[in-house]
């Protein structure tokens, strides 16, 4: 491929019990298939030598042992649930690292609940030590991040909400019940589409499956990747049943394209 590029890693396709779940032994977590092996939700993109992490999921240390992950030079957060925010303190060792603080994206409720949960990585009157150094950035619209604009879409979860993001042609959509109006006119003219589709049946506060391939059919996406997965979904039993240009996403998944020139 020629020309600046967009890369995107599927740290984790799981949903927030993760896969296996504990106690179970149903023939997926049963499973020898590693694309049934799923950790907690999260991804990573590169681009201009910069790697920008989507959320810092529970299960971040081992996504980043297993992808060999020794920089991060951004996180954006979609929302403040524990399966996305916990591994929030494994970011110390980059910062300590490098001693420069990692810039961090969220809407203003997502930055107060993680300045609660988290206080001893936000508190200006305790010693640094060993804890993350953030600089905090609020999500009010579209901005630069390393030459490339990051368009936030909002979406609704449930009763209620999370952020999506936008760089180049790919999307990234996850713990999301419904599109506001607003928000299908910033995800038009895609390449790809990660979106959450939990599970087979409905769920109050997440997508499908079958409602997640009427979102992507609807923006008539190229290629779309099923995330957020529970133990429901069996990677080589279902996966044949999807329409073209639709696929179950897996750990440690990677895709490239072309990344457009602002």
């Amino acid at each position: 491929m020629t020309g600046p590029s967009l890369k995107l890693t599927v740290l984790g396709s799981g949903t927030s019990t993760g896969v296996p779940v504990l106690g179970c032994h149903c023939a997926v977590c049963s499973s020898s298939d590693p694309r049934n092996s799923r950790t907690r939700c999260s991804v990573l993109l590169e681009w201009s030598g910069r790697k920008v992490l989507i959320d810092t999921a529970t299960d971040f240390r081992q996504q980043a042992l297993r992808e060999g992950i020794e920089q991060i030079d951004s996180v954006l957060f979609t929302h403040a649930h524990a399966d996305h925010v916990h591994g929030i303190d494994d970011l110390r060792t980059f910062t300590l690292r490098t001693g420069n603080a990692i810039p961090a994206y969220a809407d203003r409720g997502v930055l107060d609940r993680l300045k609660g949960l988290f206080n001893y990585i936000f508190s200006e009157s305790d010693a640094p030590g060993y804890r993350p150094r953030l600089q905090v950035n609020e999500v009010v619209g579209p901005f630069d991040l390393f030459g490339q604009t990051v368009v936030p879409i909002p979406l609704l979860h449930g009763p209620g909400e999370s952020l999506g993001y936008r760089v180049g042609n790919l999307a990234y959509i996850v713990d999301c019940s419904a599109l506001p109006e607003s928000s299908w006119r910033l995800l038009q003219g895609l390449e790809v589409l990660v979106i959450d589709a939990l599970r087979f049946r409905e769920h109050e506060s997440h997508f499908s499956i079958s409602e997640a391939i009427e979102v992507a059919k609807k923006l008539r996406v190229p290629r779309t990747l099923l995330t957020h997965l529970t133990h429901d979904i069996d990677y080589p039993r279902h996966a044949t049943g999807l329409p073209d240009g639709v696929e179950f996403a897996y750990d440690g998944q990677t895709l490239t394209l072309p990344l457009l020139k602002n």
